[in-house]
């Protein structure tokens, strides 16, 4: 249990590092390329803004399920779902908004 936890928290910080890169040094290469095709020059910052802190908000949901499962706690799964929850929705609106569509 203790190295699924491990495992669970080095995915979380590598999902916020990129959301890092993403977010300030506006790494959008990060991601595949239909999902900033058709996003303009002037609003690639806000883009970029927006991705990197959906995926650092999944990141840290990762982070918190992992510790939290590293103490056996029965409730993991709730920062869990919502931290996908609410960075995929940031990721989808951004998508929506600067790309024309999800895909």
């Amino acid at each position: 249990m203790i190295f699924g936890s491990i495992i669970e928290m080095a995915v979380g910080a590598l999902c916020i590092v990129l959301g890092l890169l993403i977010w300030l040094k506006r790494k959008v290469s990060i991601l595949h390329s239909y999902h900033y095709k058709n996003v303009k020059e002037e609003d690639l910052p806000v883009y970029c803004r927006l991705a990197g802190i959906a995926l650092m908000l999944i990141g840290v949901g990762i982070i918190v399920a992992g510790v939290l499962n590293l103490f056996y706690l029965s409730l993991w799964w709730v920062p869990l779902v919502v931290g996908f929850t609410v960075g995929f929705s940031i990721f989808i609106y951004a998508q929506k908004k600067y790309n024309g569509s999800i895909m």
